[in-house]
């Protein structure tokens, strides 16, 4: 009787091991690889990859449209119950073969493997990752990773300067608790 309970224990522990295994790896970030979309992911794969989920598409009309200020046909994976996880872009439009040019990150779940999230501030960044380059925008300071191959955008009013301005600005002028404004991962 002993040795079956145990022998159930082990089987319920197993278990929970690889649902939390699977889970965990679901939300992983690599360079060239987020969950199970990788470098060779194409876009017709996605929703084998998201069965479980939603995606919406939101096409552009290419090279004949109208619309001259969207460009890039984007697919937004929703969770079930609608929580938006990741926005993905592909390398060519209307394409169902063309690979991924870059996700962006929409949820806390997703982490490298040094636990920065976009819940992370710069000081968790910058601890954990080489940091190559900073770009200004009007509204923010991009940092490189080229560790992830990922860009981490900062928003000015975290660095306490005014929007629309250009000012260079540097590592050091980042505040160690500046939370991220979006976190792109790029597969090229």
């Amino acid at each position: 009787m002993i040795q079956k309970n145990i022998l159930s224990v082990i089987a319920i522990a197993f278990s929970l091991f690889i649902v939390s295994c699977t889970n965990s790896s679901k939300f992983k970030i690599e360079k060239g690889k987020i969950g199970e979309l990788t470098t060779q992911t194409k876009i017709k794969d996605l929703d084998a990859i998201f069965k479980n989920d939603s995606i919406v598409r939101n096409l552009s009309e290419g090279a004949q449209g109208d619309n001259y200020f969207q460009e890039d046909d984007e697919y937004f994976v929703y969770e079930k119950g609608g929580k938006l996880l990741l926005t993905i872009l592909p390398k060519e439009q209307l394409d169902s073969t063309s690979t991924i040019k870059s996700v962006e990150i929409n949820d806390v779940r997703f982490k490298t493997e040094s636990g920065i999230n976009l819940n992370s501030s710069f000081i968790d960044i910058n601890s954990s990752n080489n940091i190559n380059r900073v770009e200004s925008t009007f509204s923010s300071a991009t940092l490189f990773i080229d560790d992830l191959n990922a860009t981490i955008a900062i928003d000015k009013e975290e660095l306490g300067l005014k929007e629309f301005s250009t000012p260079k600005v540097t590592l050091e002028q980042i505040p160690d608790l500046a939370k991220m404004k979006s976190f792109i991962i790029w597969f090229n």
